[in-house]
Order: structure tokens, then C-alpha cells, then sequence
């Protein structure tokens, strides 16, 4: 089985997906940290979940649309040397918006038209798929620039993502939609049915005369670039597809996560998509399984009073020890008990990913690239 170093070393794009509070973003700024100090070149974390975790965790004060470097200065202080650039952008919906236009718009007037639109105006909240669509535009433009070795993506929550990756083929599918050609129709034509009219006429009453031609404007204005979504959209699909491109699951072994990311293999693989990783966070260690410790656990619940009296005289009351001792062993065998049931929900989970890698618990919150760097040693052995 290969392990992550030999995957990202494979790929140009990776992309992490898990359910909310996974470690999910994390992971993805770990991973394109490790990218960075070990195979070299130039390695952009993008984030397309609108949270700015990453930027916290990268020590970036802000960033956004427009990539920004970490500095190496960062690096240095941490007693790290790495040997390529680490770059971290996010995703800024309304200004990939205007740049999409800017680049399609089939002419100075359509373009300035759009721009200028009271709905474009709340696209970014408004409009259907607006978000994820974009990102995929983003990713596919960032990709198509050659400009980086490697883009590690992290995406919002499990579900969404799905979105996600769907969201070309469903942008190109609402352009050519009944539903669009109804609302339009009023206004390429002078010419309503009878069998129509009443859908204006309860549209009008609901929404109001102007409100229906800013949309119906904006529409029409948008489907002068039709063609190009459609293009794109296709474009985007063959990237997500090809071999370059893996995805990187994210979760940890507690019941609901488990359910996501399950779901999600599932998706990808209904897909034929390349799962390249399960990263399972805050995992119990393996030692919990050991026999040896076990065995020591027993005694420690069997005869604590035994292990009490072969103790140095210092350490206190017998009795008092032969208590904690109890304790201790049996709160091991517990723990082994939860130990046991993730190694076996791990090998289940393992079957599908070319890599399958466990993090334990950290003792502190990751706040910095020194705690990327920890998570990524975790990662990358």
C-alpha cells in the first residue's frame, strides 16, 4: 500500500472532504504543508468552505481570491526548511463572479450589462449554485494556469462537497431548463399562450413586474454565455476525473462521521472517482490492544493490592494505591474496549482508499504552521 507522501508526489490536485469538525480543513493545510517542506515545488491550499480557519492555522492574517505565500520566515521559525513554496488563497464567490464574466461575456455591452444587473448584484446569495459552481470554476482556472505543482482543495462539510462536484453539470442543466425558457419567454417575445399566461400572471402577482424583468434580463444576458458554461463545465468534469486528481476522506471513527464519510466513498465511487485517502482523526493508539499491557491491566483489576505492596514505601497508603491501580486498569480495558471497535471500523472503512492513515489525539488545538507541521508528521508516517 502507498502512503501519502507517494500519493501527492502522483498528483496535481487533491481534494478533502468530511463532515463538520472532522479536522477536515486541517488536514488539507497539513497535507499541502508537508507537500511543500518534503517533495518540493509550489503548493496552494484553497479553501472553498467560506469559514477562515485556514488562514488562522497558516498564520495568515487575511487572504482571499489572490494567493498569498507563506512566508519563509514563518518556516525558519519553527526550525523547518522547506524545500519548496507554500501558497494559500480562499475563495472569494462575488469577485470569481465578476472575473467568470469578465472572461465570457461575449462583449463589452453584455458584460457591463451583467455587472450592472440589480440581481447580479446578490449573486452571491441568491443565485442557484452560485457557490459551488464558482469553486469549481476557481479550482479548474487555478489548475489550468500551471502555476502550481500541486492545489490541495479543502471543501465545506460532506454533503455540500457533493454539491460541489456537481455543480457544472446542474449550472449547465438550469441555463437550458423548461423552468428558465418561461421565465425568459415574455420578454425575447411580444407573444404570450394562452397556456402560459397564467404563469405570468401569478408570477407577476407574487413577485412584481420589475422584479421578474431584472431576473428575466439577467437571464437572458447569462445565456449569451451558455456556450461557455457548457464548455467549462465539461472542461471541469475531465479534470476531476483524470488520474491526476484524488480525493482524500476525512473523519473520525465516532458514529456520525463514520455514516458521512461512508456515504461519501460510496458517492465517489458511484462516480469513478479516485479516492486516494482516509485520514481518520483522533484515533485511540494501538498500544491499547497490546497483550502485554493487557495482561498487566488484569493483574492491575485482579490484585492491586499485590502491584501495591511490591511499590516503594513512599508512594503513600497501600490501600490508597491498591485503589488507583483498580481504577487505572479497569479504565485501560475499557478503553481498550473503544480501541478494538475503531480498529475493526478501520479495516471495514479500509478496503476502497489506497492509503488509510490514522492520527491519535493531539494535546493541544492546531493554531499554527508549527501545528500543521505536527499533524503532517502524524500524516506523512
Amino acid at each position: 500500500m502507498k502512503d501519502l507522501e507517494q500519493l501527492l508526489a502522483a498528483k496535481e490536485i487533491v481534494i478533502t472532504c468530511g463532515s463538520g469538525g472532522v479536522g477536515k480543513t486541517t488536514t488539507a493545510a497539513a497535507l499541502g504543508t508537508m507537500a511543500a517542506v518534503h517533495l518540493g515545488g509550489k503548493v496552494l491550499v484553497v479553501t472553498v468552505d467560506p469559514a477562515r480557519r485556514l488562514a488562522t492555522a497558516m498564520g495568515l492574517e487575511a487572504f482571499g481570491n489572490v494567493e498569498t505565500r507563506v512566508p519563509e520566515q514563518a518556516f525558519a521559525e519553527i526550525g523547518v526548511e522547506p524545500r519548496g513554496e507554500l501558497w494559500a488563497a480562499m475563495l472569494d464567490t462575488k469577485q470569481s463572479w465578476d472575473d467568470l464574466v469578465r472572461r465570457h461575456a461575449p462583449d463589452e455591452t453584455t458584460r457591463e450589462a451583467i455587472l450592472a444587473n440589480p440581481l447580479y448584484q446578490n449573486i452571491t446569495g441568491k443565485f442557484v449554485q452560485s457557490h459551488d459552481y464558482i469553486a469549481m470554476e476557481r479550482l479548474y482556472e487555478l489548475h489550468a494556469s500551471g502555476t502550481y505543482d500541486l492545489i490541495v482543495v479543502d471543501t465545506p462539510p460532506t454533503r455540500n462537497a457533493i454539491d460541489f462536484l456537481e455543480a457544472p453539470e446542474r449550472m449547465a442543466e438550469f441555463f437550458s431548463s423548461k423552468f428558465l425558457r418561461l421565465l425568459i419567454a415574455p420578454y425575447r417575445s411580444r407573444f404570450i399562450n394562452m397556456a402560459s399566461k397564467p404563469f405570468y400572471s401569478v408570477a407577476d402577482r407574487i413577485l412584481g413586474s420589475a422584479f421578474l424583468e431584472d431576473i428575466a434580463e439577467f437571464f437572458i444576458l447569462f445565456q449569451s454565455m451558455y456556450g461557455g458554461f457548457v464548455e467549462r463545465a465539461k472542461a471541469v468534469e475531465r479534470v476531476i476525473g483524470d488520474r491526476r486528481t484524488a480525493f482524500v476522506v476525512v473523519s473520525t471513527l465516532e458514529s456520525a462521521p463514520v455514516r458521512e464519510a461512508e456515504f461519501f466513498i460510496e458517492a465517489l465511487s458511484a462516480k469513478r472517482l479516485h479516492l486516494g485517502a482516509l485520514v481518520l482523526n483522533k484515533v485511540l493508539p494501538e498500544s491499547l490492544c497490546d497483550d502485554e499491557a493487557t495482561a498487566v491491566a488484569k493483574l492491575l483489576c485482579s490484585d492491586p493490592g499485590t502491584v501495591a505492596a511490591a511499590l516503594p514505601a513512599k508512594v503513600g497508603d497501600r490501600a490508597q494505591v491498591a485503589r488507583v491501580l483498580a481504577e487505572l486498569g479497569e479504565s485501560f480495558l475499557n478503553f481498550q474496549v473503544v480501541a478494538k471497535r475503531e480498529a475493526e471500523q478501520r479495516a471495514e472503512l479500509a478496503a476502497v482508499p489506497d492509503v488509510v492513515v490514522s492520527v491519535p489525539y493531539l494535546d493541544s488545538d492546531i493554531f499554527d504552521l508549527g501545528g500543521l507541521v505536527k499533524v503532517g508528521t502524524a500524516l506523512w508516517h
